[in-house]
């Protein structure tokens, strides 16, 4: 029988990794609500990719969903914890999330403010990998990536002696498709994850 626990889902059309950051404006009273839980009980919520229907609303810009249905969403998603905050103009909030171990989700619901709820199992830990010299190119790429302003702003830590650390982060930073990082995600090794990583540099490359 799985261990199930249940929490707090957060639909969004990004993909969250363990290790990864990831910045956030939030306005709406059921986010607010349960960033503010969260915090006080020092419990994580799901970050999960939207594989149809409308994101959560994290910014003044954002769609009024008012009598939109719960997006469709992927099964595996990321556990995610706030590591800093801020109140913004306009009564938002500014959070940066940091990921933590993935789960698997057997069941969602809505509770009364249409905040989405699952029951999900987390997911064993990934075996541990070794980097070799085909390796290099990615690990260059991803010491460019963590280079860039917007990136350098989270204050990312990456054991580049680590095959998990360096094929999570460069899933997350490298720029792809939201569905191609998710496939990225559900992989269950380091090596399978560099192995893809190395192809998907290939084709971007040309």
């Amino acid at each position: 029988m799985a261990d199930l626990r249940e929490i707090p889902l957060f639909p969004l059309g990004v993909v969250l990794f363990e290790g990864g950051r990831l910045p956030l404006r939030i306005f709406e009273p059921r986010y607010l609500d349960m960033i503010s839980e969260r915090m006080r009980e020092d419990s994580p919520f799901g970050i999960v990719l939207i594989r149809s229907g409308v994101e959560a609303r994290v910014g003044d810009d954002a769609p009024d969903e008012a009598g939109a249905s719960a997006p469709e969403i992927f099964e595996v998603g990321t556990y995610a914890r706030v590591v800093d905050f801020n109140a913004l103009d306009g009564g938002l909030l500014g959070i940066v999330v940091e990921g933590g171990a993935k789960f698997r989700i057997h069941k969602t619901w809505e509770q009364y403010d249409r905040l989405l709820r699952g029951l999900v199992e987390t997911l064993p830990a990934e075996p541990s990998g070794t980097l070799g010299e085909a390796d290099q190119p990615v690990i260059d790429i991803l010491r460019a990536l963590l280079k860039h302003p917007m990136v350098e702003k989270l204050g990312l830590e990456v054991d580049f002696g680590d095959a998990g650390a360096v094929s999570r982060q460069l899933a997350e930073l490298l720029p792809v498709e939201p569905e191609i990082k998710q496939s990225l995600l559900q992989l269950g090794s380091p090596t399978e994850r560099l192995n893809e990583l190395r192809r998907l540099v290939t084709r971007l490359r040309g």
